[in-house]
């Protein structure tokens, strides 16, 4: 901390962020580490959605999940295993324990950079100043992350019993016999293989044409294919229209008049920013239905105030999130970060099978680049994903003669693939740039190797 910030007042800082999730913690340490006196609001847990009701503990629900598909499934590779059922409580604990452990690493790594955490329910009531429980804070910038909430429905009564969102659905001390989830997003195909692999009978409702409609077609055609197999039924073009409870658990009405019934319902259909009632539009800064609008550097129109996170308009990731709460850091020390490029976030989906991506799908890099090329390389011709026994594919998307605009991939662990993909894809490589460099085998990150060699003319285990 410099001289300066030291002798500042209590209450004055250099940056005072508004809410402690992904964007808003990011940038505090990041800050800090620059030397600025931050000062960091919070009303729940330092971590926000990702770590308490969000990319965490789901995953955590995702590995046990794995678990007892490879108990169930032993025989298959000679072992003798025998699977006896989920226990909730077992489960809940490992998952709580997970998230327990990150939390407190989280809070003494805050603690460390001496950054002032203030407990409770921040509101902008300047373009400088954040009040918190009748005391005012003052910054002479203001960073506003106050993160996103469960979307519901009009007309959808969630009562977390019969009708649930995400949040209710990571508390469950039950596994339920038959669900039904609405929304054939990441957060519902993530529940509904959760659910699967725990014994569950489920169904999901989608609206739009296909599952993961925000991924490139061929992805979402390999999932739905796989969920098939699962026996995850599923319902696409088919909006909802109402719900009632029955004795047993819930009537679902689609448009149509087709009735599903089940145990529970779990409401997927996304999240929303959480900004009503934190002062934001009455001091002046610009909303675009709910969302805060920013430039590419996170400014609001507000001058002092940035926005990061899920209540900006554009993918809800807690890594992006991170990276816009290093980046306003950066540029508020100083720094001249550069504008961070949108399209180059990865993308991850950790059903069974994963579905990853970075980049332009094929339909809108012809509407952006004109001519394009694809390559796809099936995964049955990678030795790692055969042990594995998963199917899928790594399908390239480059300019005609360019460098590669886009990576797409189903199969189980390609998430973990996704690094070396965004790297090509935000160093604009060529297939021939990639296509000399070694992967090891025999491994899946190989398939990305595959993939480039193939594209740039010379396949390998690929067939020309």
């Amino acid at each position: 901390m410099t001289e300066a910030a030291a002798s500042q007042p209590d209450n004055e800082f250099d940056i005072v962020i508004l809410g402690a999730g992904s964007g808003g913690y990011a940038c505090a340490l990041r800050a800090a580490q620059l030397g600025q006196r931050v000062a960091l609001v919070e009303k729940g847990n330092l971590g926000g959605t990702c770590l308490h009701v969000g990319c965490i503990p789901t995953k955590a629900l995702l590995h046990a999940a794995e678990v007892a598909d490879s108990a169930r499934e032993s025989e298959q590779f000679g072992v003798n295993a025998t699977f006896e059922g989920i226990d909730m409580a077992g489960v809940n604990a490992y998952k709580d324990g997970v998230v327990s452990r990150l939390f407190k690493g989280l809070a003494g790594l805050i603690k460390s950079r001496g950054i002032t955490v203030v407990e409770g329910e921040g509101r902008l009531t300047g373009t400088n100043t954040v009040e918190v429980d009748g005391a005012t804070y003052t910054g002479r910038h203001v960073v506003l992350a106050s993160g996103s909430y469960a979307r519901n429905l009009p007309g959808l009564e969630v009562d977390g019993s019969r009708v649930l969102t995400s949040d209710h659905a990571l508390r469950l001390e039950r596994v339920p016999e038959s669900a039904i989830v609405l929304g054939g997003g990441v957060i519902g195909c993530e529940f509904a293989s959760v659910w699967r692999s725990f014994g569950t009978d489920v169904t999901i409702v989608e609206a739009l044409p296909r599952l993961m409609a925000a991924e490139d077609e061929a992805s979402s055609k390999v999932l739905e294919r796989a969920f098939r197999k699962r026996k995850i039924g599923f319902h696409t073009g088919t909006p909802f229209e109402s719900v009632e409870h029955t004795d047993t658990g819930v009537k679902v009405t689609l448009e149509g008049g087709k009735v599903l019934e089940a145990e529970l319902l779990l409401v997927a259909v996304g999240r929303g920013p959480t900004t009503e009632g934190l002062g934001y539009a009455e001091v002046g800064v610009e909303m675009d239905r709910g969302f805060v609008k920013t430039d590419e550097r996170c400014r609001t129109n507000v001058d002092g105030v940035y926005a990061v996170g899920d209540i900006v308009p554009g993918l809800q990731l807690a890594h992006r999130g991170f990276q816009q709460g290093v980046f306003v850091a950066e540029d508020i020390a100083g720094l001249d970060p550069a504008p961070i490029d949108e399209t180059g976030i990865p993308r991850v989906t950790y059903s069974d099978p994963e579905v990853a991506s970075v980049g332009l799908d094929e339909a809108r890099a012809r509407e952006v680049h004109g001519e394009v090329e694809t390559l796809t390389y099936d995964l049955g011709g990678n030795g790692k994903s055969q042990i594995l026994k998963t199917q899928g594919f790594v399908k390239l998307v480059r300019v005609k003669d360019g460098p590669v605009v886009g990576v797409h991939m189903v199969g189980a662990r390609v998430g973990e693939l996704i690094g070396e993909a965004q790297l090509i894809y935000n160093w604009e490589g060529h297939p021939e740039d990639v296509a000399p460099l070694v992967h090891a085998h025999p491994t899946q990150n190989e398939a990305l190797g595959e993939a480039h060699l193939a594209l740039a003319g010379k396949p390998l285990h690929a067939h020309s």
